[in-house]
Parts: C-alpha cells; sequence; structure tokens
C-alpha cells in the first residue's frame, strides 16, 4: 500500500511534470485521456473486471468526447518554441504517468475491501509524503518553506486539503465500483474546466466543448449502466 501511495502521489506526477516540459498541456491531456482505457485492459488482464463490450464502446467514447474538446487546443498550438524537444520522451512519459495511475486504480481494490476508506488514504498519503521528502531535498525544499508567505500557506494548505478530499472520494469510489467506471468519469476533466471558464472567467464556449460533453455523457451511460444478465451470464463462463 505504501508503493501505490509513492506511486500513485510521486512517480505519476514526476512522469505527468517532466511530459509537460516536452509537450503542450492540450497534447498531454489527450495522452493522459487514455487512462480509462488503460484501467480497463489491466484490470481485464489480472482478472478483476470483465471487458463487456458495452463497457469498452462507453469508454472510446468518452476518449473521443475529450479528443473532440481539445480539438481546437491542438489544432491551434503553436511550434514547440519554449518547450524542450525530446524525441517522444515526453509522449512516453505522460503515458507511464498515465499507466501508473490506471495500474494503481487497479490495485487498491483489495487493500480497499479489507480496510476502510480513511486508514487508506491517510496511509498512502502519508507513505508518498515521505518518498518526496526525501526526493525533494535535491531542491532545498527545507530552506524554500521557511521562506514562504503567509498567502502562500494559505494556497498550500487549500490545495493540500482538496487533495485530500479528493483522493479520499476517489477510493471510496473504487472501493464501491469497478476501476474502469470509476476512472471514466476523468473524461469530464477538461470539459468541466471549459464550461467553468465561460462560467467564472467570461472565456468563450467553443461548439467543440458541446459536442465533446455530448459524447463523454453517452460515454458515462454506457459504461456506468449495470451488466445485463447476458453479461453477467458471460462473466461467469
Amino acid at each position: 500500500m505504501a508503493a501505490l501511495g509513492a506511486s500513485q502521489f510521486g512517480l505519476l506526477i514526476a512522469l505527468l511534470n517532466y511530459g509537460l516540459q516536452h509537450l503542450g498541456a492540450a497534447q498531454a491531456a489527450l495522452i493522459f485521456s487514455l487512462f480509462p482505457l488503460l484501467t480497463l485492459a489491466l484490470s481485464a488482464a489480472l482478472g478483476r473486471e470483465q471487458a463487456s463490450r458495452r463497457l469498452l464502446v462507453g469508454v472510446l467514447l468518452s476518449v473521443a468526447g475529450v479528443a473532440l474538446s481539445l480539438a481546437p487546443k491542438l489544432a491551434a498550438r503553436p511550434a514547440l518554441g519554449g518547450l524542450s524537444s525530446g524525441g517522444w520522451w515526453g509522449e512516453l512519459a505522460v503515458l507511464a504517468a498515465a499507466t501508473t495511475g490506471a495500474l494503481c486504480s487497479v490495485l487498491y481494490r483489495p487493500y480497499l475491501r479489507r480496510y476502510p476508506t480513511v486508514p487508506v488514504s491517510a496511509f498512502a498519503m502519508l507513505a508518498s509524503v515521505g518518498v518526496l521528502a526525501v526526493l525533494a531535498m535535491a531542491e532545498h525544499w527545507t530552506q524554500r518553506v521557511a521562506h514562504l508567505s503567509t498567502q502562500a500557506w494559505v494556497v498550500t494548505g487549500f490545495i493540500g486539503l482538496s487533495s485530500g478530499v479528493g483522493y479520499f472520494l476517489w477510493l471510496y469510489a473504487l472501493k464501491h465500483e469497478s476501476p474502469t467506471r470509476v476512472t471514466v468519469f476523468l473524461a469530464l476533466n477538461p470539459v468541466t474546466a471549459a464550461v467553468l471558464g465561460w462560467a467564472w472567467l467570461g472565456e468563450p464556449l467553443q461548439a467543440a466543448s458541446l459536442g465533446a460533453l455530448g459524447l463523454i455523457a453517452a460515454g458515462l451511460w454506457l459504461a456506468t449502466r449495470p451488466a445485463t444478465a447476458q453479461e453477467m451470464s458471460a462473466a461467469r463462463r
């Protein structure tokens, strides 16, 4: 469980940040949207979940929705410019980050069935803090913390609290639902960001975002529908 926490909060974030040094945000988000599809593949390979056709189609629709929502940014993205070109390393790093998250989502299930969600969340996050604290020594984090302003402490505290609550809810969902049905909701991230940007910041809401919302909604509906009697019979065989 300590390894899962360190991977979820340490390895995944490090790989994602490395990828963002070599890719645009939209390109990285598109690759990371494969998270649910990777979860389904790993969960089925490990015998944790039945990869039904309906579930697969739902996941693919959600990925298509993410791609559609990001299409304007991908089409308008400039040349690498300030981003350092690292060949395929950036793409591979983001894909590895998504794979790490998918694997953690699948492997958490046995612990969540055995133990309450709060202790699992606390232990995993504590383990990740220990690993990250050691790795951050190279960036002299102890000296940097001493010079943080009050505003920085407030922002850091808010991020930590919201991340902790979000992580607890994520594990709670994994305790009661299959990994793929939980991770498929990640497809809502770019569309939610677009809607909030429109509502709070006055940013224009593009037609692609509305079409993406339709695809994602259809994908979520298919992926989260209860299994039919035929599907349950096929799973038992």
